[in-house]
């Protein structure tokens, strides 16, 4: 291979974010931060706490200032800076159920306000997929529903919160994930609809979103026929150069899904991965699995290198990219800092938007079918601490695993005495729920995308005719004495539901 000017090498570097394990710093990272590395990728394995978190955003700075910090906080059930706790603020598909564009700006810039308070840089959101097949198991709850129009106004809302406060919003994942039946971190998706479909269905959101001044786009691992039948669209340049960048024109960064996952592992090394996602269009390649050493950073980098001498990759387009990546920082740098917030704790809600939000995307049904307020209904059975069964099916990838499902916690607090019992797989079984002296809830998240979890919960509700029944994901026909949809996993809707059981107010 011809000998690589420290330039060349150095644009390579700065078209990489790649994670790493540790709440600070590892050695190899700061030695690549200082060889021009432009970004790396927060996970909840880095963060314990804000002050923490803020202190290692500090010390990746003063090693290059320019570095791109990005994370994925989207709200709800995809939260990296509140995965021990739960998130302070519902997720996309409650504040699409509420639908009040103007509540999911304020929650957007709390949440910018929370990442410009540890010096975040770029957030991987909002979702903007179009949640038009409901057994999509990787989108779901994320996305604001299956109404392109809803997914526009509520992406577009979000975009302007969150950028309000100084931190770049990522509308993902192009050219739309919502109507797959596979999840990308486990294989390749296909989207089989036809180009006019996709444009009246899944592109509007994205079309919107660079209207409304989004700093960078995500794009998904997805085969798009109607539009690539060859690659799938991280390695296409007629999706992501001809699509996004000449029909939609978008002009600011465009980042990869994380590249480790199968949909193109399977198909190509990490090195090729970037140098042909580079040459299709994208600006910075993100790599969420956590680099042991700096071998893996150093693999890329000369890989990229290899190309432009090769002919492959254009020293241009590499150049180009590099160019959206800094100016990205720049943006961030120049930008007006936020007031610094902090997400309250326990019982205070403090001026949060987020429990309001949570509360006004509960939906309720009463036994008989009847739509009901939650203030207006009372729990049924015997007063007391209940017992809680949480039927906690394994959440998609994209979730951190110590995300907290179920209510079990917030009732707890409220109501000492309360009894939690979690069921992760079928074959674990129901607990005793004979007891007609304790309250029974029964907790369940994509019940009619999991039948063993909506048969547990027929068999469980043929048992207690009294069970409150709590839907946490897409809800499905109501069952129980009560029903309740929160549209969402997060700290804040458990916590609706905790108050409603405890009769507070």
């Amino acid at each position: 291979m011809p000998h690589s000017s420290p330039d060349l090498a150095r644009l390579a570097m700065t078209v990489l974010q790649p994670g790493f394990v540790g709440t600070s710093p590892p050695g190899w990272l700061r030695r690549a931060l200082a060889e021009g590395l432009g970004g790396t990728v927060l996970f909840a394995r880095n963060l314990r706490d804000p002050a923490q978190a803020a202190e290692l955003v500090a010390a990746l700075r003063r090693e290059n200032p320019a570095v791109v910090v990005a994370v994925d906080e989207e709200g709800g059930a995809v939260t990296r800076l509140e995965a021990k706790a739960g998130s302070s603020w519902p997720g996309n598909r409650a504040l699409g159920v509420a639908d009040d564009v103007a509540r999911t700006e304020l929650v957007a810039r709390e949440i910018g306000r929370f990442l410009a308070t540890v010096g975040v840089t770029l957030d991987y959101a909002p979702v903007v997929d179009v949640n038009a097949n409901p057994d999509n198991p990787v989108i779901g709850i994320r996305s604001f529903g299956p109404d392109p129009q809803l997914v526009a106004r509520h992406g577009v809302a979000w975009i302007k919160g969150l950028q309000s406060t100084g931190v770049a919003a990522c509308a993902k994942h192009f050219p739309g994930h919502g109507d797959t039946v596979t999840d990308s971190h486990h294989a390749l998706p296909t989207v089989r609809a036809s180009a006019g479909l996709l444009r009246e269905r899944d592109l509007p959101p994205f079309r919107a979103a660079v209207r409304a001044g989004v700093r960078a786009v995500m794009c998904g691992h997805l085969l798009v026929p109607a539009f690539d039948p060859a690659a799938p669209a991280t390695l296409s340049a007629p999706i992501l150069t001809g699509l996004l960048r000449r029909e939609l024109g978008f002009g600011g960064l465009l980042v990869t899904d994380a590249i480790e996952m199968t949909a193109v592992a399977a198909l190509y090394p990490p090195g090729e991965i970037a140098v042909r996602a580079l040459a299709a269009g994208a600006d910075a390649i993100c790599v969420g699995a956590p680099f042991p050493d700096g071998g893996g950073v150093a693999a890329l980098r000369e890989a990229i290198v290899e190309a432009v001498h090769a002919g492959r990759l254009p020293e241009e387009r590499l150049a180009e990219a590099a160019g959206r990546v800094l100016a990205l920082a720049a943006w961030h740098a120049a930008a007006p800092r936020a007031p610094a917030w902090e997400p309250p704790r326990g019982r205070d809600t403090g001026e949060s938007a987020g429990l309001p939000a949570a509360r006004a995307a509960v939906r309720v049904t009463v036994a008989g079918g009847r739509p009901a307020d939650l203030r207006l209904v009372t729990p049924p059975g015997p007063p007391g601490p209940p017992l809680i069964v949480d039927i906690a099916p394994r959440l998609n990838p994209a979730v951190d695993p110590g995300v907290p499902t179920g209510l079990i916690g917030a009732v707890t607090e409220l109501l000492p005495g309360t009894v939690g019992h979690t069921i992760a797989t079928e074959t674990t079984g129901l607990p005793d729920i004979s007891d007609p002296t304790r309250p029974i809830v029964l907790v369940a998240h994509d019940a009619p995308r999991h039948p063993w979890v909506g048969r547990l919960l027929a068999r469980a509700v043929r048992l207690r005719p009294d069970a409150v029944v709590v839907e946490t994901g897409l809800p499905g026909e109501p069952m129980g004495a009560v029903y309740i949809a929160t549209h969402g996993i997060s700290r804040v809707s458990a916590h609706v539901v905790a108050l409603w059981l405890a009769g507070a107010p």
